[in-house]
């Protein structure tokens, strides 16, 4: 597993300690979120982080933008060791006052794990600093274009240098480059490996689009920049930011991260399903039909990650794709006679038929799976 600091780059950054969550050196993409509650609202910021850390976010960002938020921290945390959640990492959003609220309430800055701070818009990013080396916290540095006119990579490594100037030690520093345009965005991170590699100090990188919009569109430019990166072995944490749609839940970015990770084969979360889109060839309704019944089914075996399952329509790419897979099934298309074909492990072990296919495959798929 590379992160940013993999082989690809021959450097490695030092390992970076978020509460119980390491990053960097070489380490496994952590996954990460943001809460959109009032974090003043307690029991609504709770629920929301147990949600994100149910989902797969090991790290979970709150903002921290006043004091009644201050004074919630402390007791959030409280709350979730209480529930089991004590492996949360919590990481405190701050901006143009966080210097004063570290400050007024120590005992908000000894519960985060971690501080956020975009020094663009920080009026004592020097205290800042000086509030995290002496809770022994460390920091991400982050800029955004947004909020951000000029050079960003000569500007987020002049912080850097500042920040340890200061004493704040390499593995206590996570950077962010933030941008809503992908290409940029892209470009941005290139620029700050090289220049890292030339001063030969690498830092644990937190990457993600920001305001990257909504839906398919923002699920679309998000994956794509975000992968671009990690396929170069680019970013040691990542996050997808999302606007989210009514009914969406916030968890849905973290699906978003997982899909990114194991399309990557950076992590594995689930078992990988391959199955075709439909053509003209296939008993679409039936097809379709028995896609989302076998991904339903396969979903209660959660334990079940390393597992590849192919679900093909006809016999055109069919045959190539379930011997690729460990249980797959295959039907003939719709002009044919109605009957499945049953690969395991590659190879075509039974043919099915009549109405009953489809459960004779769940009970050849339950057996395979408790062999595992």
């Amino acid at each position: 597993m590379l992160g940013i600091c993999g082989n690809r780059l021959n450097m490695k950054s030092e390992i970076v300690k978020i509460g119980k969550v390491k990053i960097g050196g070489g380490l496994p993409v952590v996954i990460q979120s943001m809460t959109d509650t009032p974090t003043s609202d307690i029991n609504a910021t709770v629920k929301q982080c147990i949600e994100l850390y149910d989902a797969g976010a090991e790290i979970v960002r709150m903002t921290v933008n006043d004091e009644a938020s201050a004074k919630a921290i402390p007791e959030i945390k409280k709350i979730l060791k209480k529930k089991g959640y004590e492996n949360i990492a919590l990481v405190g959003d701050f901006h143009f006052n966080g210097h004063i609220l570290l400050n007024k309430y120590p005992l908000l800055a000894k519960t985060l794990d971690k501080y956020r701070i975009n020094p663009a818009n920080e009026k004592s990013f020097e205290e800042f600093v000086r509030i995290a080396i002496e809770n022994d916290k460390p920091v991400r540095i982050g800029l955004n274009k947004g909020s951000f006119d000029g050079d960003i990579v000569k500007a987020i490594l002049k912080y850097v240098e500042k920040a340890e100037k200061i004493g704040l030690k390499k593995n206590k520093i996570v950077l962010s480059l933030k941008s809503s345009d992908a290409v940029d965005f892209i470009s941005d991170h290139e620029r700050l490996i090289s220049e890292m590699k030339k001063n030969r100090k690498i830092y644990a990188l937190h990457v993600g689009l920001t305001e990257a919009g909504t839906g398919t569109q923002g699920i679309v430019s998000s994956s794509v920049a975000t992968g671009i990166l990690l396929k170069k072995g680019i970013g040691d944490t990542i996050r997808v930011s999302i606007t989210p749609s009514k009914n969406d839940s916030r968890t849905k970015e973290v699906e978003v991260c997982k899909n990114i990770l194991q399309t990557l084969n950076l992590r594995t979360f689930t078992p990988k399903i391959t199955s075709c889109p439909g053509c003209g060839r296939t008993n679409k309704k039936y097809f379709l039909a028995m896609v989302e019944k076998i991904n339903d089914h396969i979903k209660k075996y959660k334990k079940t990650k390393n597992l590849h399952v192919a679900i093909m329509g006809c016999i055109v790419n069919g045959p190539g794709e379930c011997k690729k897979a460990d249980i797959a099934i295959m039907l003939p298309g719709h002009q044919e006679k109605q009957t499945a074909q049953v690969y395991i492990k590659g190879k075509l072990t039974k043919s099915l038929n009549g109405k009953n296919m489809l459960k004779e495959f769940f009970e050849i798929l339950d057996k395979e799976l408790k062999i595992r």
